[in-house]
């Protein structure tokens, strides 16, 4: 499956080279995830945000004026910080957002509105604590502590100056439960915010 993932990411780079330069963009910036978490029907509140980092291409493709269709690839790290154990949980995807953006003109450059949903593969991930780290199993069965598949919601707010430089804000909200076993009453969620800066060719 990872040599699948990697095949993928090794296409949309060369699809991205090749189709052109002008709808072409790179970003990176820092992410602020969390977790919804219930167990048992009740809601875990001992839980806060992790800091990690995204990096990734997108394409966009005129559809109207002033709106674009932009599939992209992109590397996200997630998870939380479990306060009650002292236990960092960090899970390492590969995102494919599939955005619609809104650019009109705004000054010497373009305002940013875009929204749209999210896939996600989970490739890695770890338990971190002050003694070790403990590799996060993924998978579907009774042993495993995540599902490796992810899908949820994107919206954005940023500002493109004319130079081509970029700013974002960018909020994702999971809407799929990732325990392997998990139902209403039990249920982890990924949800969070990241500050991007890009660049469009």
């Amino acid at each position: 499956m990872k040599r699948i993932v990697l095949l993928t990411v090794a296409s949309f780079l060369a699809f991205g080279i090749t189709a052109g330069a002008q709808g072409l963009g790179v970003n990176a910036g820092v992410n602020f995830f969390n977790q919804t978490r219930k167990s048992n029907g009740n809601k875990v509140d001992d839980l806060k945000m992790l800091t990690g980092f995204h990096i990734g291409v997108d394409y966009e493709i005129g559809v109207a004026p002033d709106f674009y269709f932009a599939p992209g690839l992109q590397f996200s790290t997630k998870g939380t910080n479990i306060d009650f154990v002292e236990t960092k949980a960090v899970l390492n995807y590969f995102e494919v957002p599939l955005n619609l953006v809104y650019k009109p003109l705004l000054g010497d450059g373009n305002l940013i509105v875009n929204f749209g949903p999210y896939l996600g593969y989970a490739i890695s991930g770890k338990y971190k604590d002050d003694i070790a780290d403990t590799d996060i199993e993924f998978g579907s069965g009774e042993d495993d502590d995540f599902k490796p598949f992810d899908m949820g919601a994107n919206i954005g707010f940023g500002y493109q100056l004319g130079m081509g430089l970029s700013f974002k804000l960018n909020a994702q909200l999971g809407l799929i439960n990732i325990l392997p076993d998990g139902d209403s009453d039990n249920l982890v969620k990924n949800n969070g915010f990241a500050f991007s800066v890009g660049y469009r060719f």
